[in-house]
Order: C-alpha cells, then sequence, then structure tokens
C-alpha cells in the first residue's frame, strides 16, 4: 500500500509539472510579474509564507558551504540559456533581415505559382504589360515606378578562402525605377553602373564576404569581365547582392527579353488589393502578386522554423542533463541537511515551507545561470556577422544575430522551468522525510 501511495504521489506530481510547464512557456512578462507579487504578497503576509522565507534565508546563508554543487547548477542553465538564445537568435536575425527588405507600399509580380523569384520567368509581353495596370505610382514625368528585373547566380572566391573556395553570390539585373522602388538603397562609395557597359555595384553584404569587390577592380561574371563601380547599403537583404544593368545582364547570360520579377511601387500603400483585381482581370496576364513584406517574410519562414527547431532541440537536450545535474545536487543538499530539516519539522514547520524553500533556493541559483547565460549570449552573438543561402535566392545572405528581449526572456523562463522541475523532487522528499527517521540517522 506504502509503494501504491508513494507511486500515485510520483505520478501527480509528473502531471502537475506538465500542466504546469505548459502553461509557464506561454505566460507573457506581465503574467509572471503579478504572480511574483502574488508570492511575495503570500510570504509576507502568512504565517506558512513567513515560515518558508525563514528557511529559505537558512538555505542561502548555506549557498557558500556548497559553491561547487551550486556551480555545477548556475554554470550548467548558463550554458543551455546561453546555446538556445544563440541559435534562436540566429533566426531572429535571418527573418529580421529578410523582413526589412519588404515594405506593404510595394509589390513584387511573378509567373503564377512560382514559390520564388528565381523560379519565375516573365515574357517580354508581360513585362511591357504589367507596368501599365492601374494601380502603380507615377514619377514626375508620368512613368510607372516599376522595375522589371532579372536575378541570375554567379560564383566568386571567398575572402580569405583560396581560389577553390568559392560562393554563390545573386547578380540582380536592374533599370533606374529600381532606385526609386527602393529609396532605402543609398551609394556608399563609387557611383552608379552606366547603362548599356559591364558595371556592377556590390552591396555591403557581398563585399564583406567575397574576394575582389572593391571598388576599381575587375571580377569575371558569366565568361566576361565586370568592373566594381561603386558600393551601396541597404540595411537588408539585398546588401548581399550585386547589381547590373538590366539588359548587360540578359545578354551576358542569355536570358534575352524576359525578366524574373516586375517590382513596383503602389500608389496607394492599401491599394494592394485593388491592384491585385486588376492584375487577375487581365486576360494577358498569369501571374501572382505579393506585397514585398509578405513576399520576403513567407521566405524566411522554412528556414526560420528549421533554425528554431534545431535551437529547441538543442536546447531541450542540453536541459536534460541540466536537470539531472539539479536534481543530483539537491537531493545530496537535502541529505546534507536532514538534520537541519528535520529539526524544524519538530518544533511546528509544516512541510509547505520546506518545499517551498528548496524549491526558492534552486530556482534562486537557476535565475542566476539564464541570466549569466542570457547575458554571455548577448555579448558574443548579438550583432555576430554570418551568412547562408538564402530562401528563395541563388547567393548567399548575410545576416547579423539578434539576441533580442524576447529572445532573453525566454532563455530566463527556460532557466527557471529547469530550476523549478530540479528542485521540485527533492523539496517534496524533504517534507516527506519522516522526521524520527532523519533524527535518528544523523
Amino acid at each position: 500500500m506504502n509503494k501504491f501511495g508513494n507511486f500515485m504521489i510520483g505520478l501527480g506530481l509528473v502531471v502537475a509539472l506538465v500542466v504546469t510547464l505548459g502553461i509557464w512557456v506561454r505566460l507573457p512578462w506581465p503574467a509572471v510579474l503579478g504572480l511574483a507579487v502574488l508570492f511575495a504578497l503570500w510570504m509576507a503576509l502568512t504565517r506558512l509564507g513567513r515560515q518558508a522565507s525563514s528557511v529559505t534565508a537558512v538555505g542561502v546563508s548555506t549557498l557558500r558551504q556548497r559553491l561547487g554543487s551550486s556551480s555545477v547548477i548556475v554554470i550548467g542553465i548558463a550554458g543551455v540559456v546561453g546555446v538556445l538564445v544563440a541559435l534562436l537568435a540566429m533566426g531572429e536575425g535571418y527573418s529580421e533581415t529578410l523582413r526589412r527588405t519588404g515594405s506593404t507600399d510595394t509589390a513584387i509580380v511573378m509567373r503564377g505559382a512560382s514559390a520564388s523569384e528565381v523560379m519565375s520567368v516573365l515574357e517580354r509581353d508581360n513585362v511591357v504589360v504589367i507596368p501599365q495596370v492601374a494601380g502603380i505610382a507615377r514619377d514626375a514625368q508620368g512613368k510607372p515606378i516599376a522595375s522589371p528585373e532579372i536575378v541570375v547566380a554567379a560564383n566568386l572566391q571567398l575572402k580569405g578562402g583560396t581560389e577553390d573556395d568559392v560562393g554563390s553570390v545573386q547578380l540582380r539585373g536592374i533599370g533606374d525605377e529600381a532606385w526609386t522602388v527602393r529609396p532605402n538603397v543609398k551609394v556608399v562609395a563609387g557611383r552608379k553602373f552606366k547603362p548599356g557597359m559591364h558595371e556592377l555595384m556590390v552591396g555591403q553584404g557581398a563585399q564583406r564576404e567575397f574576394a575582389g569587390l572593391e571598388v576599381g577592380r575587375q571580377v569575371k561574371l558569366g565568361n566576361q569581365l565586370w568592373t566594381v563601380v561603386g558600393q551601396f547599403a541597404s540595411g537588408d537583404a539585398l546588401d548581399s547582392e550585386l547589381w547590373a544593368d538590366a539588359n548587360v545582364v540578359a545578354d551576358a547570360y542569355r536570358r534575352g527579353g524576359s525578366r524574373n520579377s516586375v517590382t513596383l511601387k503602389l500608389a496607394d500603400p492599401n491599394g494592394f488589393d485593388a491592384f491585385k483585381a486588376s492584375l487577375e482581370a487581365d486576360p494577358r496576364l498569369k501571374v501572382d502578386v505579393d506585397t514585398t513584406l509578405d513576399y520576403f517574410s513567407k521566405q524566411s519562414e522554412g528556414t526560420s522554423k528549421m533554425i528554431q527547431g534545431i535551437g529547441i532541440t538543442v536546447g531541450v537536450i542540453m536541459a536534460i542533463g541540466a536537470i539531472f545535474g539539479a536534481l543530483n545536487c539537491m537531493f545530496a543538499a537535502v541529505a546534507a541537511r536532514a538534520r537541519e530539516i528535520a529539526t524544524l519539522r519538530a518544533i511546528g514547520f509544516r512541510g509547505t515551507p520546506v518545499v517551498v524553500a528548496i524549491m526558492l533556493e534552486t530556482m534562486l541559483l537557476a535565475l542566476i545561470g539564464g541570466l549569466l547565460g542570457g547575458a554571455l549570449a548577448w555579448l558574443i552573438f548579438n550583432g555576430y556577422t554570418a551568412s547562408t543561402l538564402a530562401a528563395g535566392s541563388v547567393g548567399k545572405l548575410s545576416f547579423e544575430f539578434s539576441v533580442t528581449p524576447a529572445l532573453l526572456w525566454s532563455g530566463l523562463k527556460w532557466a527557471l522551468a529547469i530550476g523549478f522541475i530540479g528542485g521540485l523532487f527533492p523539496a517534496v522528499r524533504a517534507a516527506r522525510l519522516p522526521v524520527t527517521t532523519a533524527l535518528r540517522e544523523l
């Protein structure tokens, strides 16, 4: 019967733990702050709470005597939080770079059913018709602000590598309208390319990633020599591209009059639905259209989810190790303090204050570990530049890790959850330890 009772208590703890963690991971910080205030009031205003405060104070005062085991908990949890936040920061930085590339007042038109710009081909007739559709903004001369563009892959030597260390970069062929559609793109060195010339402008991200892209240098693309005449900055995914005259790119890569897409500026930022309806109503066109914000957000989803999945998987594996470390240390601490706990029980302290005190002690160590791990992740990885082959692209995308407050908060919640699990079972064991047995054994 005793074994059955112990089994049911253990099962109840596991169920309560799962439910609590399920609620915990969804709690926003205001709710957590509210719970912390309520808990502080309980400890200050109730008899059991004051008992828990007293027991907690005693336990915390002995942490220096248990510095080794306490450090195991702190370092283990700091490692979990640091790795988790760093991996999630990579996904966040990747997504943010692509999201910044788009806006709600510009749209991208591609061939129907094309998953991405590089998979789309618009024939010359479509390229001529699309800018004439109602709903497109016009410049001072009355010309539609629409940029038919071509994207191709080019291979260049990576910086710091040998001649065999090459990477893919996206070469975008554009016209004058591209600068009007994207006012955030600024020339930061040199000049713009001249129409009809084999001249390139390079994004800052591409210049950092590949060798030979300094202004004035020549590079070989499509079996032809191109001169780098300028450098631009956009602060988004376009920073990783090379830009050249669309007609010259089409000739060099034998694309004829076709283009991959048409990027345009809407006459009314709220008029996307009307513009889309106009495109769909034209029998000459079989195209898809999205705002550039939606398009680039969709392109980032798959990779971001994959990175997030990897981060959470690695975090869970490391968290399991940290939990076992915390359990081991706290069980040892409870065993070492068995006489003290038994004495408190003998003079009238209830089991609840003992449970609360041990869990608070563990969660304090977890909090320190979480803060340490988050701080290290922010110091080391925030702003760290990386690159990867971008979804929907044929070239590398340079981006910066972004350690946001939301990610730091998630890491802190993971730390406290590990501390909660690691302290719960030792705390319950301490509260259920028979007083006479504990006093007799020591």
